[in-house]
């Protein structure tokens, strides 16, 4: 049966993966099927550490990197596995998901599959693990040309949609050791990670909120990381929002001796929640800012009072000044400045499935042409 997926000629095929290929033990069968095809793979929010290193693109949805929703648009051919499709990545109105592909998804869960995203799509119920193991025996074309193409709009994209916060991200990753663990909390931050922290390796990991919305997950998710690895260093990237939520845990780290190296994305607002305010009702801020109700402490005196080292960076660019407290066996934290209008791009946006901001027309068909080649 699956082997009918190729039979068809497609010349732009995408492999979508989602968390639940991970949960499935198929990370490795992916990158496997990704190096004998040469099909470029996007990923979801969740499963954003699934594709790394050489062969990371970026990850669809909202909030995705810009390059992964145009590849998207111009691909023939969506394998999805492992990957709910909600709405954070297919968008209002399912129709315009990938409108010129064919749509085949593989996922172990009826209920998700009960969903149509599009018409006459191929759906398959099944364990992802057993679904790559099966395309991995198909007689697959190889695809380096348009791997190439999509690598080519990727580079000519790269000085675009970036802020601050993506900035202080990269800076954090090119410090980071090969195969690290990384936790991320919920917030702009978040996102920001999604977009680009692009680890070393291929075996690294990303823990991520994804869907559940539980700010001030990060610090917990890089106890529970560090304990199960017997208190290997772990990372964590968090928000001044999502910190304070479960700033008593910094107890845990100096008592179990945890080495869980810090970084705190401070920009002193609630920057997910003051951003919506921004943009959606007129800048009326409640609760988000410091003029409105939100008021952030001294991260560096309070990890201090704990025991734990830290220091407070005026900018990410003064994380090189501490690369021997990120290798060592002690927990850390760094409290890194950002400025308070620090704010996350790009967007979709459902109503018109346009990408904010614009970017100029010249680039967008150099990007197209690119693509469609």
């Amino acid at each position: 049966m699956l082997s009918l997926i190729f039979r068809s000629t497609f010349n732009k095929p995408i492999l979508l993966v989602g968390n639940g290929a991970r949960s499935a033990g198929a990370d490795e069968l992916i990158y496997e099927f990704c190096k004998k095809t040469s099909i470029p793979a996007l990923t979801t929010m969740n499963g954003v550490d699934l594709v790394q290193d050489d062969n990371h693109i970026g990850f669809i949805g909202t909030h995705g990197n810009r390059i992964a929703n145009m590849i998207l648009n111009e691909c023939d051919l969506v394998i999805s596995v492992g990957a709910r499709l909600g709405l954070r990545q297919v968008g209002r109105y399912t129709n315009r998901f990938a409108p010129k592909a064919a749509l085949i998804r593989a996922d172990i869960d009826q209920y998700e599959l009960s969903r149509d995203i599009k018409e006459n799509e191929q759906k398959y119920q099944i364990d992802a693990k057993d679904f790559m193991t099966m395309l991995l025996r198909e007689d697959v074309p190889d695809y380096s040309i348009w791997m190439s193409q999509c690598l080519k709009a990727k580079r000519l994209l790269d000085s675009y949609d970036k802020t601050e916060g993506n900035l202080a991200v990269e800076k954090i990753a090119s410090l980071l050791p090969p195969n690290p663990v990384v936790a991320v909390d919920v917030g702009q931050h978040q996102c920001w990670c999604a977009q680009s922290l692009i680890l070393k390796g291929n075996r690294g990991r990303i823990h991520i909120g994804g869907g559940y919305g539980t700010m001030g997950c990060g610090l917990p998710y890089a106890i529970g990381s560090s304990i199960s690895i017997n208190k290997a260093v772990t990372f964590c990237v968090t928000g001044d929002g999502g910190f304070q939520m479960n700033i008593q845990e910094l107890e845990t780290v100096k008592r179990e001796r945890l080495p869980i190296k810090i970084f705190i994305l401070n920009n002193r607002v609630l920057g997910k929640i003051s951003e919506t305010q921004h943009s959606n009702h007129k800048g009326r801020y409640a609760q988000t800012t410091q003029g409105s109700g939100y008021s952030v402490p001294d991260f560096q005196k309070i990890a201090e009072a704990y025991g734990i080292k830290a220091a407070t960076l005026d900018s990410y660019q003064e994380l090189d000044k501490y690369a021997d407290w990120i290798v060592d066996d002690r927990p850390c934290l760094f409290n890194i400045m950002l400025p308070e209008e620090s704010y996350l791009v790009p967007k979709i946006k459902w109503e018109t499935c346009k990408i904010e901001p614009s970017l100029s027309d010249d680039v967008i068909v150099q990007v197209e042409n690119i693509l469609r080649r």
